[in-house]
Formats: structure tokens, sequence, C-alpha cells
């Protein structure tokens, strides 16, 4: 959406945080009124800033649960081998919005001042599976993004990359952020291993351990340089 004037749904207006440099100063609303109600107390606490106000981004919100599905993608796949592998897929935990949708809605209410309003910086992940159902359309999107990122971007995508995504209620997938490098959740997995990287590979698979196989075949087969830029 370009001008607030001309919302007319629940919308998440996307820009830094004041303060905290490589956070976030998100916030929602449904109306120009409440954009502007909360853009004016947030400037008031100094959690975004006028600059950033002027460049931020306003999206559509997807109501649905969050997926961020870390695939990689092998440039030294065969003809006739899978070239996008999906390792796993992790979700976030965001201060003070998680503490927030664990109050009642009366409760929420009652907040006054700098508690009204949540932030939604990431402190943590947790692992995540998606209904089997759904995964083919999740490699359908990685798959897409691999081939518009070989023609846009060449050489492309080489190993991990990260797409995050909502599911809305009729279970469509929307793409909100990708990370074209190791997601950030990943670290849940480097003790145990990504769900679906440890049934691909019949071996614990973290996002570190898909790279060093990677290299060594890499290495082993001549073909360094297919794997750096």
């Amino acid at each position: 959406i370009k001008d607030p004037r001309d919302i007319r749904e629940l919308v998440i207006v996307k820009l830094h945080h004041a303060k905290k440099k490589l956070e976030r100063g998100f916030f929602t609303a449904a109306s120009y009124q409440e954009y502007q109600q909360k853009s004016a107390e947030l400037l008031l606490q100094g959690v975004i800033d006028e600059e950033s106000l002027e460049k931020a981004r306003i999206e559509r919100y997807v109501i649905g649960p969050v997926f961020n599905f870390n695939f990689f993608h092998s440039v030294l796949a065969e003809p006739g081998e899978s070239a996008v592998e999906l390792l796993g897929g992790d979700w976030r935990f965001e201060s003070s919005l998680d503490g927030h949708v664990r109050l009642p809605a009366a409760q929420q209410l009652t907040l006054q001042g700098k508690q009204k309003i949540p932030e939604m910086t990431v402190v943590g992940h947790n692992t995540a599976t998606v209904r089997e159902s759904l995964l083919e359309d999740a490699f359908d999107l990685a798959e897409k993004f691999v081939k518009a990122a070989r023609e846009h971007y060449a050489p492309g995508v080489i190993g991990p990359f990260c797409l995050q995504t909502c599911v809305d209620k009729d279970m469509k997938f929307h793409i909100y952020d990708v990370a074209p490098r190791i997601g950030g959740g990943t670290n849940v997995h480097v003790g145990v291993g990504h769900p679906y990287g440890n049934a691909l590979w019949r071996k614990p698979t973290s996002t570190g351990r898909r790279i060093a196989m990677e290299i060594r075949h890499a290495a082993e087969t001549g073909r360094l340089a297919d794997v750096v830029t």
C-alpha cells in the first residue's frame, strides 16, 4: 500500500527501530486513523523516527501462522536429482508481541503507555514442521525463487536460503521476507539436525553440516569453483 490514507484492512507497517538499530519498529493498523494514532505514540516513545516512517513499507497483514522454511539449493546436483532440498522449518518468539497474545483480550485493552503497542523484536526460535499436504506448495515456492534468482541475480542462490511465510485460512502461502543465506532460526537445529534434512540424509543434518557436505563433494569432484562466487 503506497499511501496510509488507502488503508482499508489490517496492515503491517514495516520500518526500523529508532534505538535498536538491528531490530524493527513494526506496528499494525486497520485504518488511517489507527495508523496516525499508533505512529504518533511510537514517535513520542522514541521507538520509531520520522525519517524511517516516511520510508516505511505498508503491507497487507496475512492472518495465520508463520513458517520459516530453511531450504538448500545444490548446484552440484546431477540431472534427474532434486536440486532443492527442504532441511527444516522454524518459527519465532517475538518480544513483546508474544507476551501480549498470552493475555486475555479484556486485559490487553487495559494496557497503557509503552505497554499498549507491542514491539516485534525477535528473541528466539523454535523448530516447526508443516502438514504433509502443504509440502508440495512449499517446494513450488522454493523452486520458483531459485529460478528467479538465477535469472535476475546470476549465478543465483548457492546453498542455504530461507523463505519466511504465512499461511492463510485457505492454506495458501504468502512470502513476506526472504533470507538468501543461512536462516536465523537454524540455530535450533545445530545439535540434532533439521527434521526434513535428517529424513533425507538419514543422519543429523543441520544447515552447517549440509554446507560442509556440499563443499566436500565439490572438492572431491573438482567443482569448488561452482560453489563460490
